[in-house]
C-alpha cells in the first residue's frame, strides 16, 4: 500500500475540514446525501473516508458505516472525532483501488465524498466498489466539478468579467498541482479527468448512472466564493450496480 499524501497534512487538513473547507464540504455532502435517500439500516461502506465527516453523518442518520482510507493518521483523526450515535462506525486502512479487507456484494451503498480526484486509478476504484455492492446497490460520490475547475482554470471576481470561472485545459487529463488552488488541491495535487471519462468508466464497470446534481452555492459557501453561485463547483452523481 503507497504512501498517503494525507499523512503528511493530516492535522491541518483536518482543521481546514471543520473551519474554512466547512461550507464546502456541506454543500457537496448536502447534495450527496439527497442522492443517498433514507440509509437508515443499510451496510454503507464511505470510500476515502478521510476524518470521517461523511461517515458521522452517515451514522447518525441511522446507516451501518465502514469507512475506509488509505491515510492512518486521517483514521485516527476520524476515531477521536463523533460521539454516541458515531461510535460504531468501523473504520479500515485500505486502498481504495483494491478494497482488500472488504468481502463481495457486502454494502447496500458505497459512498465517496470529494476524494475520487485523489485517487490515480478510476477504473480500479470503479471496479472495487462494484465488487463490494449487493446487486442494485448504489455508488453516490461527489467530485469537484471536472467541466469548471480544471487543474489551469480559476475562479474569476467582478474585474476579471466575473464573478464565474476561467476554464482552461479541460482535455488534459492526468495529474496536476493546480497553480490557483493553493489550498488542499494545491498542496496535494488532483488527477483531472473529462466528465466522459469518468461517466465511460463507470458504465465500463457495471455502474450505470441514475441522477446527478449540481449543488450552488448560498449561504456562507457563496459568501465565501460568489463565484460557485454561478457555475458549479462540484458534481455529485447517484449510480446503480448492474
Amino acid at each position: 500500500m503507497t504512501q498517503a499524501q494525507y499523512d503528511e497534512i493530516a492535522e491541518w487538513y483536518d482543521e481546514q475540514v471543520r473551519t474554512t473547507l466547512g461550507p464546502f464540504h456541506a454543500l457537496a455532502i448536502g447534495a450527496l446525501l439527497d442522492l443517498a435517500g433514507d440509509v437508515r439500516g443499510l451496510e454503507v461502506c464511505d470510500l476515502a473516508c478521510g476524518q470521517g465527516i461523511l461517515s458521522r453523518e452517515l451514522a447518525r442518520r441511522g446507516a451501518n458505516v465502514a469507512g475506509v482510507d488509505i491515510s492512518e493518521r486521517l483514521l485516527t483523526l476520524a476515531r477521536q472525532h463523533g460521539d454516541a450515535a458515531t461510535a460504531a462506525i468501523t473504520y479500515r486502512h485500505d486502498d481504495a483501488q483494491s478494497l482488500t479487507t472488504l468481502p463481495d456484494a457486502s454494502f447496500d451503498l458505497v459512498t465517496c465524498n470529494l476524494a475520487l480526484m485523489d485517487i490515480p486509478d478510476l477504473p480500479a476504484v470503479c471496479a472495487a466498489v462494484r465488487r463490494v455492492l449487493r446487486p442494485g446497490g448504489a455508488f453516490v460520490f461527489s467530485i469537484t466539478h471536472p467541466c469548471t475547475l480544471s487543474p489551469s482554470s480559476k475562479w474569476t471576481t467582478e474585474a476579471e468579467g466575473g464573478p464565474g470561472s476561467h476554464v482552461r485545459g479541460y482535455f488534459e487529463e492526468g495529474y496536476a498541482v493546480p497553480p490557483h488552488a493553493p489550498g488542499v488541491r494545491g498542496r496535494v495535487g488532483t488527477h483531472h479527468r473529462t466528465l466522459a471519462t469518468y461517466l465511460n468508466t463507470l458504465t465500463d464497470t457495471g455502474l450505470q448512472l441514475h441522477r446527478l446534481a449540481e449543488p450552488r452555492a448560498s449561504g456562507d459557501a457563496a459568501e465565501r466564493q460568489p463565484a460557485a453561485v454561478e457555475v458549479p463547483a462540484f458534481l455529485v452523481a447517484r449510480c446503480v450496480a448492474s
